[in-house]
């Protein structure tokens, strides 16, 4: 058995990539007959984004799902003014600030921001 995929449904397709493309995750252009979309994040782990008609065409009853703070994606910058910049730009761009950038106790520049469907993505780097 192999881990190797992270699925995520997404209520606006297009604004999802557009939010995981500001990350540097090579994901293509929305195309609105398109509602299925994956991409080798290296490692052997892909991400795949959903269309909730996707999501309802294989799931009996589906019901839209809610971001919480149960599971959270990280993403992490080389210095710590990465991680500065890009939580600015992503909050810039109209995506929610869950946290501003710190510095923790455990020694990385830390942040976090929301996605379009509010799951939370964490920023980081060891100096």
């Amino acid at each position: 058995m192999e881990l190797n995929a992270i699925g995520i449904a997404c209520s606006d397709v297009a604004a999802s990539l557009a939010f995981y493309r500001m990350l540097g995750v090579d994901l293509p252009e929305f195309d609105p007959d398109t509602g299925h979309y994956d991409t080798d994040l290296g490692g052997g782990i892909r991400l795949m984004l959903d269309s909730e008609a996707v999501m309802a065409s294989f799931i009996d009853n589906y019901t839209r799902p809610t971001g919480n703070d149960r599971i959270t994606l990280a993403v992490e910058y080389d210095t710590p003014a990465g991680v500065d910049v890009a939580f600015a730009q992503l909050v810039a761009a109209g995506h929610d600030a869950v946290r501003e950038p710190f510095d923790a106790f455990w020694g990385q520049r830390y942040a976090t921001v929301a996605d379009p469907d509010g799951n939370h993505v964490d920023l980081y780097a060891t100096p």
